[in-house]
């Protein structure tokens, strides 16, 4: 809808400042002629909204002018409050900033949108870590935190699972990524990731970098995320197993289904870690392939069955 797009427009401008036809158009998937259009509208408006020709040209707003947020729907201010997590926030030092920032919004809301904002954030909740995890201690979360919004370079002392353990790092800190409660840095060079709770020591540098600007955080998590799991599986080989009906595996392929058993080909990491997260399912579960693999849940379960029968059998005595 037009009238959407020029609150976009607007804020827009306030956040970036300067902003040519053609960024705008990009931005908002728009042709630059309705650019121009819309431009025409919100200075027919009142908007002290102004161009610059040139090179360095470009639309920006009159120095000081701000809009209130009456472009908000229902929907957006519902999402804005639902998206506030606290825990998060007060992790990085910005929880009395998280609700100063929501104050103010909701303040800005016609009654009817506070309303809204009200309700979502009474009925829900965000709370990212799993069940039975002990929180990580991150005690250089807030410190990583500020020399990602500074750009400053970081020297830590970092412990990682293979040999040798700790190693010091000069890292360019590009952004923070919470995953399942978990905080990981993503740092050049590289970049590479790194879990904050495995900082050892750090030590905020007197060197500026420059973050590239075509560093897109959420896509490289994304890409990051798809070759962890490629290299997760690669080199571990497949399983095949037999499910009881109703039971699924992460990345199975079923090979046969009947009225008793699916037949599956199951990626597996190695054996130990199969066997772990097998046992996990008891009798829905029968490993057929590879033999090294039902050969030690085999004797799993044999040791498991003798320490148990051993108990039942001291009792009885």
């Amino acid at each position: 809808m037009k009238s959407s797009r020029l609150v976009a427009i607007l804020l827009l401008l306030q956040t970036r400042g300067r902003m040519t036809a053609a960024q705008l158009a990009a931005e908002l998937e728009v042709s630059v002629r309705t650019v121009y259009r819309d431009v025409e509208a919100l200075g027919a408006a009142g908007v002290p909204l102004y161009g610059d020709a040139g090179h360095a040209g470009g639309y920006r707003l009159l120095d000081g002018w701000r809009t209130r947020l009456t472009g908000l729907t229902t929907a957006e201010a519902e999402a804005l409050f639902l998206a506030g997590a606290p825990g998060p926030a007060a992790d990085l030092g910005l929880g009395p900033v998280l609700a100063a920032a929501q104050l103010k919004v909701r303040a800005a809301l016609p009654p009817e949108l506070r309303d809204h904002a009200d309700r979502i954030s009474g009925r829900f909740h965000l709370d990212a870590p799993g069940w039975y995890a002990d929180a990580d201690e991150t005690p250089y979360l807030a410190a990583v935190a500020e020399a990602v919004w500074n750009g400053r370079a970081l020297d830590v002392r970092y412990r990682r699972w293979r040999e040798p353990t700790e190693v010091r790092r000069r890292l360019e800190p590009y952004g923070l990524v919470l995953k399942a409660g978990r905080w990981y840095v993503v740092a050049a060079p590289g970049p590479r990731t790194y879990r904050v709770d495995q900082i050892l020591e750090l030590s905020l540098l007197d060197e500026e970098f420059s973050r590239p600007e075509a560093f897109d955080l959420a896509a490289h998590w994304t890409a990051y995320q798809r070759d962890f799991q490629i290299r997760l599986y690669r080199d571990g080989g497949e399983a095949l197993v037999r499910l009881a009906p109703g039971v699924t595996l992460p990345r199975a392929e079923t090979v046969e289904t009947t009225a008793a058993w699916t037949l599956a080909r199951v990626p597996i990491e190695s054996v130990d870690h199969a066997t772990a997260q097998f046992l996990r399912l008891g009798t829905d579960i029968e490993v057929l392939e590879p033999p090294e693999l039902r050969a030690r849940m085999a004797r799993t379960i044999a040791e498991l069955a003798e320490r148990y029968g051993d108990r039942e059998a001291d009792d009885a005595g």
